[in-house]
């Protein structure tokens, strides 16, 4: 489907952005792959890594808060890819202007450009802490989400269709847990500090989240929120996988931090659809022809109230299985 396509990702010097750039080369022939990001030095490393794919790659500087700038790249894109988002939690909260013009703002002009310049398909990506916000971040994302499901009835009779995808941290990300406890157990510490015994988390490797993108520009109608199926793990488990025998301070939740990842809410199981391995969440409100619930007929209906979270998941990871993912995150 990507093979002599042109491709833009917003946000694409970032980690999401890497791996789908590398992912999409390594397994399609491309016409063209934009990465659109404001961080020169880090798309000059970019540049520097690819350079056997210089033919391919075009690096565009720009702000998604640019709406003209938006305009000029999308020229001639069939596909994008909407990375690009302030993510931090505590700076959005202590910044939360900013955080409004990149993550709603620069969503509406996401959308705008993409219908005045002919994209096909829009791909968003979102997060579990849109779901039930309780903190300024997931509020942005949850109306960027909003936005861009919204944003099918302004299509017309054009091709151009959006939809999500939504996960939560990617195993081993920068400001998630791994790297926390590793950077504690590197300086020789014999304790990990637990936020809450009870906290859980999905396990999803950035390979994963690449691959379920793809998947929503493969499959989608317009409207569509895409969700992997995959494993849970107990943070205290993680703890032990990665310093067996340690002790487990119960420090305290964080601000605007929730004890697990929710996906899929109660009142999303309407329109929720599951698949071997993703749920499809549809949207309530269908705006032209091209949309319908589970148009291929393999999907199954979820159970009315019906949720999706870390903690109520049937897939879970043993302190072994931890182990050994961890292992491959490093060769990694």
């Amino acid at each position: 489907m990507l093979n002599d396509k042109t491709i833009l990702i917003t946000g694409g010097t970032g980690t999401f952005g890497n791996a789908f750039v590398r992912y999409v080369l390594e397994h399609y022939e491309p016409k063209k792959l934009i990465i659109y990001s404001r961080d020169e030095f880090k798309q000059f490393l970019m540049q520097n890594e690819l350079r056997q794919y210089k033919d391919k790659l075009r690096f565009f500087i720009g702000d998604v808060r640019d709406r003209e700038r938006l305009n000029r790249a999308f020229d001639g894109v069939d596909y994008v890819i909407h990375a690009a988002a302030m993510k931090q939690v505590p700076a959005c909260e202590y910044n939360p202007d900013e955080a409004i013009k990149t993550n709603i703002q620069g969503a509406q002009n996401v959308t705008a450009a993409a219908l005045d310049a002919g994209v096909k398909k829009v791909v968003a990506l979102s997060t579990d802490k849109a779901v039930n916000p309780v903190n300024l971040y997931g509020g942005t994302k949850l109306v960027s989400d909003k936005l861009f499901i919204a944003a099918n009835a302004y299509a017309g009779k054009k091709e151009t269709c959006f939809s999500i995808v939504r996960y939560g941290n990617v195993a081993g990300s920068r400001g998630s847990v791994i790297p926390f406890f590793r950077n504690i157990i590197e300086q020789g510490g014999k304790e990990l500090p637990i936020t809450d015994y009870r906290m859980t988390r999905f396990w999803i490797s950035i390979t994963q989240g690449v691959e379920l993108v793809i998947k929503a520009l493969e499959e989608s109608r317009g409207g569509e929120t895409f969700i992997s199926r995959i494993p849970s793990f107990k943070i205290t488990d993680l703890a032990q996988a990665m310093l067996p025998g340690c002790e487990m301070p119960e420090v305290g939740i964080r601000e605007g931090e929730k004890l697990h990842e929710i996906m899929v809410t109660e009142e999303d199981a309407p329109t929720t659809y599951e698949y071997d391995k993703h749920f499809i969440i549809f949207p309530q409100m269908i705006w032209n022809s091209r949309q319908k619930p589970n148009p291929d007929g393999l999907g199954k209906k979820v159970p009315d109230r019906f949720s999706y979270s870390s903690g109520n998941n049937a897939q879970w990871m043993s302190v072994e299985e931890i182990r050994e993912r961890l292992a491959h995150l490093e060769e990694h």
